[in-house]
């Protein structure tokens, strides 16, 4: 018996996912049109407008082909991140959009990425210039009407942390301290201009705490730690499932029910990425009960059936931010810090094995969306919802099922390092 528990050799599992990331590589990289500027994606294909963000776009996928560089010891891939980021570096001043996943500051990450792997001296220039026109445009509270992880200020404050700038991270997290709404179990924010409180990872409080105790941990500040923990213990206070696992709703009052389902299990609304969170807080403080938490929310994570499409609408995306590879994300996190083997890991990745289309072009994904005719959408190129999101995590797989270091080249804002203690730091 292999020590993933299902029989089959760690070694062929960990060549089978590198197989799968690399025709997926060759589609991205086919994907690509080659302009003056560098190299450039659409997010979809066929796709129109060149995208530059860390969604969807070239910021994201800069990344992977980093993590690609990093992986296979290849400058292929280390090329094509270059001109990516000549490309991204070359829409700076064009983009107006200041967020972590849909502007500049995403923009900003993965222009310090290629500076720091790749000694890429214009990419770094770049990314200060982004990080510069951020700070411009800071109204002393927040940078539009959202206030959380994907648009807003947390978003924001992690991507100024990543990219060199823990000024501007204080300067991004600090307005939580004064707009802070007491709740029976801690606080939470107005994330968005409605009335609906979020709870999770993508739009609500977990991920606001995230970006709080991270800035904290980096610049010593212990009253921004104090406030994490407090919005944390917010959603905590809502456990729905007992004690066991970990199951939050969406939102209270629930946001736009008619569309988003009450409670979801992904990284951006569910345990897969409330995990995340407490992992963080964990190796911040040092308290073994967010550890319990994460546990908890594995539990939920194990037990909820997916990756099977058990109704319409559910399991339909391979991507990271709602779909598969997010959960292996974590499974793999999971692997290193827990030693809970790769059992359920390598499930997720047959999932992605048995869902891909390869063809002569390579090899990438479509997600489904039930409500829409036809219900297979178009392969997506970027993080969120495409092949760069799964490439990095197949990736890390790989390396984790053939004894090899799992870690990843570059880390990413909001998913804090593996730990086996308290000395965590976020890096700043």
């Amino acid at each position: 018996m292999a020590a993933n528990g299902i029989g089959v050799p760690d070694e062929a599992r960990g060549e089978a996912a590198e197989g799968l990331a690399l025709g997926a590589l060759g589609w991205l990289l086919g994907s690509a049109r080659g302009t003056e500027a560098g190299l450039t994606w659409a997010a979809a294909v066929p796709g129109d407008k060149a995208n530059f963000t860390l969604y969807h776009g070239s910021a994201g996928i800069v990344h992977v082909l980093l993590e690609a560089q990093r992986h296979f010891g290849d400058d292929a891939y280390g090329d094509a991140a270059v001109r990516g980021s000549t490309a991204i570096a070359a829409a700076v001043d064009g983009e107006d959009d200041c967020s972590l996943y849909f502007g500049l500051a995403g923009m900003a990450v993965a222009l310090h990425a290629v500076h720091l792997q790749l000694g890429d001296a214009a990419a770094g220039a770049a990314a200060g210039r982004a990080l510069d026109k951020v700070r411009s445009r800071f109204d002393g509270e927040r940078w539009g009407a959202m206030f959380e992880l994907l648009f807003g200020n947390a978003g924001i404050a992690l991507g100024a942390l990543h990219a060199g700038d823990p000024e501007l991270a204080v300067l991004a997290v600090e307005p939580y301290l004064r707009t802070a709404n007491p709740t029976p179990g801690g606080v939470n924010w107005a994330n968005r201009p409605s009335p609906s409180r979020s709870h999770h990872m993508a739009h609500g409080t977990l991920g606001i705490a995230y970006a709080i105790a991270a800035v904290g941990a980096a610049v010593g500040r212990r009253d921004l730690i104090e406030l994490a923990l407090t919005g944390a213990a917010d959603v905590v206070s809502r456990n729905e499932a007992g004690p066991d696992g970990f199951v939050v709703p969406h939102s209270d009052p629930p946001h736009r029910p008619d569309l988003i389902e009450r409670y979801s299990y992904g990284w951006c609304n569910g345990p897969a990425g409330d995990a995340q969170v407490f992992r963080l807080l964990g190796a911040v403080t040092g308290d073994p009960a967010w550890a319990t938490l994460a546990g908890s929310c594995w539990h939920t994570v194990t037990h909820c059936g997916l990756p099977r499409q058990l109704r319409p609408g559910f399991w339909d995306n391979s991507g990271h931010c709602c779909g598969t590879a997010g959960v292996l994300a974590l499974a793999c996190d999971r692997h290193v810090e827990q030693a809970d083997g790769l059992g359920f890991a390598d499930v997720l990745v047959t999932d992605l094995a048995d869902r891909a289309t390869a063809d002569a072009g390579g090899l990438r994904w479509s997600n489904h969306e039930h409500r829409a005719t036809p219900s297979t959408l178009d392969p997506l190129t970027g993080w969120a919802m495409g092949s760069a999101g799964i490439i990095r995590e197949l990736l890390r797989f790989a390396r984790a099922a053939t004894g090899r270091d799992p870690a990843y080249a570059v880390p990413w804002p909001d998913h804090p390092a593996v730990s086996s203690g308290p000395d965590f730091l976020p890096p700043g």
